[in-house]
């Protein structure tokens, strides 16, 4: 068992080595079994094809990063996580760039392990920014939103760094996107008269609606009516002011 492990992680070591090193990001299985030193059937036997294999070198590149963002403890602040959430993102993607080009490559038809991962904690934090009337949309499609933007700056970040060289870009992307899907401060003495402090209340109060029932552990309703309910409350907070 050992030895079956030793090679595996051998490859894997190669592959990653040979993708940070390659001009495009790309690699050869003939080029990894070379560095390697063993045959193209372990490498089948092991990662299934090239694709495999480079799906388990973006997992293993992202583990450490991931690792941090496991480890990290919830603030008080969910609007201040999701800051510091999107800066970590941006400053691994440009430490990395093949290998950050490789995940979000359209030529890796399963998305890795590790984006899917690093999407369900972005969700994570949006939900508890939800739970506290914080944002004006539901979680998923906040995330879907953040999510795009981040992948978008960091890829042209690292792309084109050329062309996109203002080093306070990806900040004013975060604070534009971020100030599209949160609600201001909590006021402790609001206005009752003013008109668009109410526009923004009610999908904000039904996206934190929504939330509170996805932490709940018993609702009154049953699991047909739990489900209606947060369909129909993300349908009131994605419509947004004017829905």
């Amino acid at each position: 068992m050992s030895s079956t492990m030793s090679t595996r992680a051998r490859i894997l070591q190669v592959a990653a080595q040979l993708v940070g090193d390659s001009p495009d990001g790309d690699i050869s299985t003939r080029a990894v079994c070379e560095a390697a030193q063993v045959g193209a059937p372990a490498l089948y036997r092991h990662f299934g094809d090239k694709e495999g294999l480079l799906s388990a070198v973006v997992d293993h590149g992202f583990e450490q990063y991931l690792a941090t963002k496991r480890e990290r403890e919830a603030s008080a602040d969910p609007v201040e996580d999701l800051r510091r959430g999107w800066d970590s993102h941006v400053e691994f993607a440009v430490r990395n760039p093949n290998l950050y080009r490789l995940m979000n490559s359209p030529a890796m038809r399963t998305p890795p392990a590790a984006a899917l991962e690093s999407h369900r904690i972005l969700t994570r934090d949006l939900e508890r920014a939800a739970a506290q009337g914080r944002i004006r949309v539901a979680p998923e499609l906040a995330a879907q939103m953040v999510m795009s933007a981040t992948v978008g700056v960091a890829l042209m970040l690292v792309a084109r760094p050329a062309t996109f060289d203002d080093p306070g870009l990806s900040r004013r992307v975060r604070d534009a996107v971020h100030a599209s899907i949160l609600t201001p401060d909590p006021d402790p003495d609001p206005d009752p008269g003013t008109g668009a402090r109410e526009e923004v209340e009610v999908p904000s109060a039904a996206a934190r609606l929504s939330a509170l029932l996805r932490q709940a552990q018993g609702s009154g309703l049953s699991t047909a009516e739990s489900a209606l309910m947060k369909e129909w409350l993300d349908r009131v907070a994605n419509a947004g002011p004017e829905g």
